[in-house]
């Protein structure tokens, strides 16, 4: 008896040993398998896509880099580049369609373009919440850029960057004229060519008129538009008044002095001209894009400073921009391959990547809206640059919205038709004046 209880004992023992070790091996087989199902997730979320990728000759450094980081991580990835001005770019668009070879997956496009490419179907929809969660920086992605190219629920493009207009000036030319470049400068009480600018363009016009907030063309919470330069002088507010009497008073010196400012063709020339160092032009309105130009006409940079566009004032109120920028785009032909299209959204989130925005800012001259101006300021950069920079962020933060509305288009000519007409006409005095505008934008009301 005491054999046959030993002999069991031994044969539990035996048992409980085997099973032991059967259970740790399907603990090692298990997490075996757990880790090679992990493997296998990471190579399945490898990108393995094929774009095109539209690129300006001055920018292919930089996009290759973004290209070649990109690719460290998805080996098995393609980009390809098509180089091309952005906007030779979109007019292949128009003038073609989106499956024209020529046409990139992937483009950059100005912020007023979007309603008039949403409309044709040109750009797929971005999953742009979880993109800007990735790239970091923006503090409320709906109320800056980003929100622009939300249409109707779905996010069109991504934002690339940032652009206003700011002002140049001569410090030696301005030395000369007496103006003081550390304190305002009230537009009115400076000689007509202290500062030019070509109000006739309503890219630069626009700056005058947004001091005392006329809306050339604006549009009801009910889809209806309306634009302020259809009322009649008497009607029109004192402060919007007297914003055409300095355009008036300014259009006549110079159309006295027999200046080309209000000849759109010689105008850009005579500016140029003008601002040189030794010439009779302390200020010029332009954007950061013409920073190299102008430095080089101001004694190569010498004698260059850059203000913020607030710091000149109409009437006593600041003259203000636009809150502009561009964005990046995916080609509609790509929405629905998931390969393509997860591709195309990671080499966006890598050229706006705020680790490179010094980089990317030296090779475009675009500003990163996602970027604290410390970055930039704490850079190497140049003086000059890191100016730039600043009097950029400081005069769009100021600065009203831009009009996106496809309509708005409208208003360039007839903002143009209407200023240029006064060196024909000659007006007497500025209800005369306005009179040729409001005509110009009755006229163009009249199409809606």
């Amino acid at each position: 008896m005491k054999k046959l209880v030993s002999l069991l004992l031994v044969m539990v023992m035996m048992f409980s040993l085997v099973a032991c070790g059967s259970k740790e091996e399907v603990v090692e087989e298990t997490t075996a398998a757990a880790a090679t199902t992990e493997a296998t997730t990471e190579a399945v979320q490898t990108l393995d896509g094929s774009i095109s990728v539209q690129v300006e000759t001055s920018w292919l450094e930089y996009y290759q880099a973004v290209a070649d980081r990109v690719k460290a991580e998805n080996p098995n990835a393609t980009i390809d580049f098509i180089e091309v001005a952005s906007f030779d770019h979109l007019d292949t668009i128009d003038k073609t369609d989106i499956s024209n070879s020529d046409v990139a997956d992937v483009f950059a496009l100005p912020a007023d373009r979007i309603y008039g490419l949403a409309q044709n179907q040109v750009l797929a929809t971005i999953d742009a919440q979880s993109m800007a969660a990735k790239v970091g920086g923006f503090a409320d992605y709906d109320a800056g850029l980003g929100g622009n190219f939300n249409i109707d629920g779905d996010y069109l493009a991504f934002p690339m960057n940032i652009e206003t207009l700011i002002n140049f000036a001569n410090t030696a030319n301005a030395a000369a004229a007496g103006i003081d470049l550390t304190q305002p400068i009230e537009f009115t009480t400076l000689n007509p060519e202290d500062m030019l600018v070509p109000v006739f363009d309503a890219w630069f016009g626009v700056s005058l008129a947004n001091s005392a907030s006329i809306e050339m063309l604006g549009m009801n919470d009910d889809g209806s538009l309306y634009s302020d330069l259809t009322e009649d002088w008497a009607n029109l507010p004192a402060d919007k008044q007297a914003v055409f009497t300095a355009l008036f008073n300014y259009w006549q010196a110079h159309d006295q002095a027999g200046t080309s400012l209000w000849d759109s063709n010689a105008a850009w020339g005579y500016m140029d001209s003008a601002f040189t160092t030794g010439g009779q032009t302390s200020i010029r309105l332009e954007g950061p894009w013409s920073t190299g130009s102008l430095s080089n006409l101001a004694g190569e940079g010498k004698d260059l400073a850059i203000l913020p566009i607030n710091q000149v004032t109409l009437n006593g109120k600041p003259l203000a921009h636009w809150k502009g920028g561009w964005g990046l785009g995916v080609n509609a032909r790509i929405e629905g391959d998931d390969a393509k299209m997860m591709l195309a959204q990671r080499f966006i989130e890598e050229v706006v990547n705020p680790e490179y925005a010094v980089d990317f800012f030296k090779a475009t001259g675009k500003i990163l809206e996602n970027v604290d101006p410390s970055v930039y300021a704490s850079s190497d950069l140049s003086d000059a640059d890191k100016a730039v920079v600043a009097a950029v962020i400081e005069s769009y933060q100021d600065a009203p919205a831009r009009p996106l509305f496809t309509e708005w288009g409208s208003v360039w000519d007839t903002w143009k038709n209407g200023l240029l007409s006064w060196a024909a006409v000659k007006p007497a005095n500025v209800e005369a004046a306005y009179a040729e505008v409001q005509a110009s934008f009755k006229a163009m009301m009249l199409n809606f």
